[in-house]
């Protein structure tokens, strides 16, 4: 390799000499050392800067994933909640078949956290282990300062998380309601919650924006059903027509939302039914002309922002699909969407306007809620006339046909744990309500019920007639009871005789009319004249009955006259 000599300057202290002046360096000029421009200075700076910031991200998610502390003030909360999740058993996580022919089917739906409640790094403390059972992590604080986890637990017919949608929720709620009005049947479907929990998002559909996609919530769903029965062969020769109604329930008063908002009158008619009167009905023949009377409606509904959500409803709005039969009512089923409960510390920063909303909204679902625990302590009144709202649904708990499902939306962030704990008591009491339900909470009794109520009450009289000759009687010796013994022994054959001719009177051909009492459009002049003629079969058999007893007594008068004389006997003897 060639070289090339250049001179150098001495250094200090150094003689120059001739061999110093001269420095033998390669004659390739890449292998001498450049200098670096500012440009590849600053790019090296960059990525220096880039790879540490990959390290610190590196040691968080380490940090994290050994349970270090990150800064969120809730999250020993978060922790423990973590650790309660792992040590549960979710190989139960399986859903069963829908229940056929519900009376009262409750359940309930849990939302995934907003962007409003991730932002202010709100925790889930809502865990839904099963299909039936939901669980809420209450946290609460020791008087050392510590905190601890209060789990309750809530089982009911369906629970569903938060990744369930609304076709999920509509297969195990409405759809199994859906033939029953095709049978005469009175079917409600309504949610229940919190402001802001999901109701209208499950009941009309997903919103975007202030849009809503009506095609995908449980009105048009049911809809869709609706309409399928009806090409079937069972139904389609009853010639039923399709009608469709939409109205809500704001400050007390009922509005039309298909006639320009239109007030109405709920008034109760002779047959105790209630009746919307002046409520328009729009001939429906396809999903389409329901999804356009769901815009118009939704379009016109009473709604306003509040602290928890922009897009609140502030009214009750009942959806309902009515089925007739040559004009006369043959089925229907009412969909519900609820206004959304709030507490009086949520409305507290609001103006006056929203707070006597949110305290008329409160009065309503609090007048619900003693209708139910009435229902569910068999009480002798319920008070169904205490708000608009309990007589519009008065039908769904104590009609003869009737089949309802409730739908309780639940928030998950802890800063609603408040208010989820009180929609899930209040939808455990209306679960309590299925095993208290009795027939009699009808307001009047059905045409077939008249002979048993007859029976029950001759029943009863005998009873307390027996019970008043048992306390009329003293302690008598042996041979009076003997006596008596012989005296049952002859009226037992009477009571059989009676009971036998009472029974095959009520087993005759012209006396089961429950078919006929049953209908939603039944006859009132046939069932009239069907009970005369019941009474009148009954009268003949009480007469012959009651000739039976009188002679009987005669007899124990009797009888009753010879076993006086007891002071004789004592002097005989």
């Amino acid at each position: 390799m060639a070289t090339r000599w250049i001179a150098t300057n001495p250094q200090k202290n150094e003689t120059p000499s001739g061999d110093s002046l001269a420095v033998r360096v390669p004659s390739n000029p890449c292998l001498m050392k450049r200098k670096k421009s500012p440009c590849l200075r600053e790019i090296e700076k960059l990525q220096k800067q880039r790879e540490k910031r990959r390290r610190l991200q590196l040691e968080i998610r380490a940090q994290r994933a050994l349970g270090v502390n990150t800064g969120n003030p809730k999250y020993e909360v978060m922790r423990m909640i973590q650790e309660y999740r792992s040590r549960l058993d979710r190989s139960l996580m399986s859903r069963p078949e829908p229940r056929e022919d519900p009376r009262i089917c409750v359940c309930v739906r849990k939302r995934p956290l907003n962007q409003r409640e991730t932002t202010m790094k709100d925790l889930d403390i809502i865990t839904i282990p099963s299909d039936k059972v939901v669980m809420v992590h209450e946290s609460k604080q020791k008087v050392d300062l510590t905190r601890y986890l209060e789990n309750q637990t809530f089982c009911f017919d369906h629970a569903f998380d938060d990744t369930a949608s609304n076709e999920l929720v509509y297969q195990f709620t409405a759809q199994p309601l859906v033939e029953s009005i095709f049978r005469k049947g009175m079917a409600t479907c309504f949610a229940y919650g919190q402001t802001g929990s999901g109701k209208t998002h499950t009941m009309g559909g997903a919103f975007s924006g202030r849009d809503q996609d009506c095609s995908k919530g449980i009105y048009a769903l049911v809809a869709q059903d609706v309409f399928l029965l009806l090409k079937t062969l069972a139904y389609e020769k009853l010639d039923l027509k399709v009608y469709g109604t939409f109205f809500e329930i704001y400050g007390g008063k009922v509005y039309d939302l298909l006639n320009w908002k239109k007030q109405l009158q709920v008034l109760e008619d002779g047959h105790q039914q209630i009746q919307v009167v002046g409520l328009r009905e729009q001939e429906v023949c396809c999903v389409e002309d329901v999804l356009n009377l769901v815009e118009l409606g939704n379009s016109c509904r009473t709604s306003g922002q509040t602290s928890v959500n922009a897009h609140s409803s502030r009214s009750h709005a009942i959806f309902q699909i009515i089925l007739k039969s040559q004009g006369k009512l043959h089925g229907k089923f009412s969909l519900v969407d609820l206004a959304g409960n709030e507490r009086g510390a949520d409305t507290a920063k609001a103006n006056r306007k929203r707070q006597l909303e949110g305290a008329e909204i409160n009065k309503s679902l609090l007048a619900l809620k003693e209708c139910i625990r009435a229902l569910g302590q068999n009480k002798s009144h319920t008070p169904f006339r205490a708000s608009k709202l309990t007589q519009v649904l008065r039908d769904s708990f104590i009609g003869q046909n009737s089949s309802t499902c409730m739908i309780a939306t639940i928030s998950p962030g802890m800063a609603s744990c408040e208010n989820t704990l009180n929609t899930l008591r209040y939808a455990n009491r209306v679960k309590e309500l299925t095993l208290h339900l009795r027939p009699h909470h009808r307001l009047c009794p059905v045409a077939h019920e008249v002979p048993e109520m007859l029976e029950n009450d001759i029943r009863n009289s005998e009873m307390s007639l027996q019970r008043d000759e048992f306390i009329k009687i003293p302690c008598i010796q042996r041979e009076e009871q003997e006596k008596t013994k012989e005296t049952e022994t002859v009226s037992s054959p009477l009571m059989e005789d009676t009971t036998t001719s009472w029974k095959k009177s009520s087993q005759g051909p012209g006396n089961n009319i429950r078919e006929t009492a049953d209908g939603v459009n039944a006859d009132a002049d046939f069932c009239v004249a069907q009970l005369l003629s019941i009474l009148e079969q009954k009268i003949d058999i009480l007469a012959e009955i009651q000739k039976k007893l009188k002679l009987l007594q005669a007899d124990l008068q009797k009888k009753s006259r010879y076993d006086e004389p007891t002071d004789e006997r004592s002097d005989l003897k």
